[in-house]
């Protein structure tokens, strides 16, 4: 299972990462309204840290993400929104070959969205730290950068101009 087509299904939503419902479904290869009937049938499962129903205005705001219609043929029924543990937790209700593959890829991609954000949280960290060390000599290179760049426009805006009298 590819990660980046895992990856583009992560959204994230009230300060979580989640996946959809169709999202998943369409992975497990099976109907939405399948795996909606799995979990209402296993409910105690999925506490409210695991799995939410997307507000009104949540989905609405994600809907340019994934072009779902909003006139006839589109959702009619508000997704449920899976946190990793929620998606973990499929994997005993949806107890077939194909769920526990996919789930595995999840788990994957679920720890190299982690991984990567830690990553970049370490850098910009670090980055913050040398610009308050060294803050005058960035300021230096931030001015000769912006001088250079000034001159290279004013060069190129002197080139362009329509020159008059005898050439």
């Amino acid at each position: 299972m590819d990660l980046q087509l895992i990856e583009a299904k992560i959204y994230d939503i009230r300060q979580q990462k989640i996946m959809l419902d169709f999202d998943l479904a369409e992975l497990y290869e099976t109907e939405t309204k399948y795996l909606k009937r799995a979990v209402r049938a296993n409910i105690k499962r999925f506490p409210p840290d695991f799995m939410f129903e997307l507000s009104k205005t949540e989905f609405e705001t994600l809907r340019c993400n994934f072009s779902t219609s909003n006139q006839r043929g589109g959702t009619r029924y508000l997704p449920f929104a899976f946190t990793e543990q929620g998606v973990a937790m499929l994997s005993a209700v949806l107890n077939s070959e194909k769920a526990i593959d996919v789930n595995i890829a999840i788990m994957r991609a679920f720890v190299f969205i982690r991984q990567y954000a830690l990553t970049h949280k370490y850098l910009t960290d670090k980055l913050k730290e040398l610009e308050t060390k060294y803050n005058k000599q960035f300021s230096d290179v931030y001015e000769a950068i912006n001088y250079l760049l000034k001159k290279d426009k004013q060069e190129t805006e002197q080139k362009e101009r329509k020159r008059i009298g005898f050439k």
